[in-house]
């Protein structure tokens, strides 16, 4: 018997069963604007094998106006079709389902030919859009059903119209962006017709065996958003157009709050799925921030869906439903939400893949096979880089022994885990743990190993990390300046008052982790809905709070400070260090940039402003804590050069930029792929 009844339940659509209740949603990867479809159906057909009961594919534009950017993918032509028919040839072959999304940016689109229901302009976008006349909304929807008739030939089992996440069709539904007066605008009946056509018309297109997914976005989070009786409205008469499930979508990209962040709970927004359910007869997704089996379990059980919708946790594994059905979902390698590898690659205009799994999207160039001739492999340092090597080495046939000085694995990820809003780290570092143990890695923990230990090994990896970087402060000895590591593992205690030093990734991580009072909001989300100012949309349109956001009073007063002189925070992740700034800023921390830290004192830590040294001021704390970067821990590796031996240096300890284990993993596991 199963553990997870619901998930891997059958859905009988009439026409078509679909093996299990999950659905691997969409994602942008970057693959199909490269032209290497071999690589595509690849990555689709790994995901197939790995058990995913129907996947969609990143956004398909529909016309050239509405690609995400210029030369987005699309299906316009017969070789666009022959060359999406070997995609979905490899995945069929593979015992899966697939359906492509239909993606129309609207005013999102990157490029100056957007259109849009009005000449709003978007705030993530330099290009005003142009306001459609009766003409042009006819070739949209025309386009659309073209776009599907050309999926359908292409082998496709369905299609998802995009309709949420402040889209083209989302547009036109509220006033926020629709301000027109004719028939397409003004009342909710004008304003839905646009999405009601256009699945009309791609069901007329496609005919009745035809999987449609209409993706409703049932929470705006926008100001002027829908009201859930709108919401309501829309998903019967999308239903009556001829869809055949209806998926949820959460929030417009340019909403103020985070909806798959990592700090964002698990199975944040399905109570807003499950105000949907019995209201209409065709299944219903529910999404965002799913990733484990027990939490989609939990999610069908309650009620709140008939299907559940994962995303980027079929980049961290593609056999996260395989491994469910197995038993093994312990080695189910987790998706922490981080969006370093995924999102952030993909609003750079980089292939996607994801920080714990590089394989993902690499599947025809990243693979591993027996070791020819299997060597005794040595890696210091059982952090991310290492412990990645260990993995893919042993898997490969080495015989590996991982060194530590630590009595415990994980390296500065054990750190990370003990940040607000980072709880998924501790499942990572579980899952090392997990895989460690069923692997044949020999671990050797509390071993200060010396260059003399590791003769005898045929390869040696050098994986020791990082060490806090001396800034050279006139005081900094005192007792009560501390280290970011002296605070993360609670060696030493911390006053009331906070001036921390460096505001790098892990400056802004101490001031979540020291003004935050109590448990993390992201481990109650009751909480975290009042701190981020969430509503029922039922109640208030768009599901925004009237009186904002309401985060808890903070812990302490902190002051973070950088040498540099801009804003704090420009070398976050794209995609979420507006969520770090927000945070900080609810949590009250005073920011400060262009900072000269003269000396620490009694009195606390003084500070001038600019090369000139102007402005003196004394930053009046209890505590100091330094965050200044780090510098790399080659000590081991220069006295192996030293002996003659000259060992793979990775991680932190090649490169010491601030604590990067996206990087660190993904030249672990290409070193195994290679030794």
């Amino acid at each position: 018997m199963t553990s997870y009844p619901k998930m891997l339940a059958p859905l009988d659509l009439g026409f078509t069963t679909l093996k299990n209740r999950v659905l691997m949603g969409s994602m942008h990867t970057g693959l199909e604007e490269r032209g290497d479809w071999n690589r595509v159906a690849e990555f689709y057909a790994a995901r197939a094998r790995g058990g995913a009961g129907l996947i969609v594919t990143g956004g398909m534009a529909p016309n050239r106006e509405g690609g995400v950017f210029p030369g987005a993918a699309g299906l316009f032509s017969d070789e666009d079709i022959a060359n999406h028919k070997s995609v979905t040839d490899r995945v069929h072959d593979a015992g899966g389902k697939i359906a492509m999304q239909i993606l129309h940016a609207g005013r999102y689109a990157y490029g100056p030919e957007c259109v849009s229901a009005s000449p709003v302009k978007s705030p993530i976008s330099p290009f005003p859009p142009k306001e459609l006349d009766e003409e042009g909304i006819d070739k949209q929807i025309k386009d659309f059903a073209t776009s599907a008739a050309r999926a359908k030939r292409a082998g496709y089992d369905g299609v998802e119209v995009m309709g949420s996440e402040g889209y083209f069709l989302n547009q036109f539904l509220v006033t926020h962006t629709n301000k027109r007066e004719d028939g397409w605008g003004g009342s909710y009946e004008n304003r839905m017709r646009l999405p009601i056509a256009v699945v009309r018309a791609v069901r007329e297109a496609v005919g009745p065996d035809f999987i449609i997914i209409y993706r409703l976005s049932m929470i705006d989070l926008v100001p002027n958003g829908s009201s859930f009786d709108e919401v309501i409205q829309l998903a019967k008469e999308i239903e009556a157009a001829g869809a055949t499930i209806l998926n949820t979508g959460i929030g417009w990209h340019e909403a103020r709050i985070p909806t798959i962040a990592t700090s964002v709970p698990r199975a944040a927004f399905t109570w807003v799925t499950k105000k949907l359910m019995g209201h209409v007869s065709i299944p219903v997704i529910t999404s965002n921030r799913i990733n484990h089996p027990e939490v989609a379990e939990n999610v069908l059980e309650s009620g709140c869906a008939d299907m559940v919708s994962m995303a980027r946790p079929f980049l961290a594994d593609a056999d996260f439903v395989a491994k469910a059905e197995q038993g093994r979902a312990d080695e189910i390698a987790p998706c922490i939400a981080c969006n370093q590898a995924c999102l952030d690659h993909t609003f750079g205009g980089k292939i996607s893949t994801c920080l714990v799994n590089p394989r993902a999207c690499y599947e025809t160039d990243l693979a591993w096979q027996p070791a020819e001739k299997p060597k005794k492999v040595a890696i210091v340092g059982a952090g991310p880089a290492g412990m990645s090597t260990a993995l893919v080495a042993d898997e490969r046939g080495h015989e590996v022994t991982l060194f530590d000085r630590a009595d415990e694995i994980g390296g500065q990820l054990n750190m990370a885990k003990q940040v607000p809003g980072k709880e998924e780290f501790w499942g990572l570092v579980d899952w090392y743990r997990t895989m460690l143990a069923k692997s044949g890695v020999t671990q050797r923990l509390n071993t200060e190993v010396t260059a003399d230990d590791l003769d005898g090994f045929d390869e040696v990896v050098i994986a020791t990390g990082v060490t806090p970087r001396d800034p050279e402060i006139a005081g900094q000895d005192r007792d009560n300046v501390l280290t970011y590591i002296d605070v993360l593992r609670g060696k030493a205690p911390v006053g009331d008052r906070v001036a921390i030093i460096g505001a790098g990734g892990i400056g802004f991580d101490v001031a979540e982790y020291l003004t935050q009072k109590g448990d993390s909001p992201t481990e109650n989300l009751d909480e975290w809905l009042a701190e981020w100012g969430v509503a029922d949309p039922a109640e208030q349109r768009g599901g925004l709070a009237p009186e904002g956001p309401q985060p808890e009073a903070p812990a302490r007063h902190a002051v973070l400070m950088q040498r540099k002189a801009k804003a704090l925070g420009k070398g976050l992740g794209k995609t979420t260090g507006w969520i770090h700034r927000a945070t900080l800023k609810m949590k009250q921390v005073e920011m400060v940039g262009g900072v000269n830290y003269e000396r620490i004192d009694d009195q606390g830590l003084h500070v001038s402003s600019g090369e000139a040294r102007e402005n003196p001021r004394v930053v009046e704390c209890d505590t100091v804590v330094l965050c200044a970067g780090q510098v790399s821990d080659r000590s081991l590796a220069d006295a192996l050069v030293a002996k003659g031996i000259n060992p793979h240096v990775i991680g932190g300890a090649d490169v010491a930029a601030e604590l990067d284990a996206k990087r660190a993993i993904n030249q672990g596991t290409r070193l195994a792929a290679e030794l």
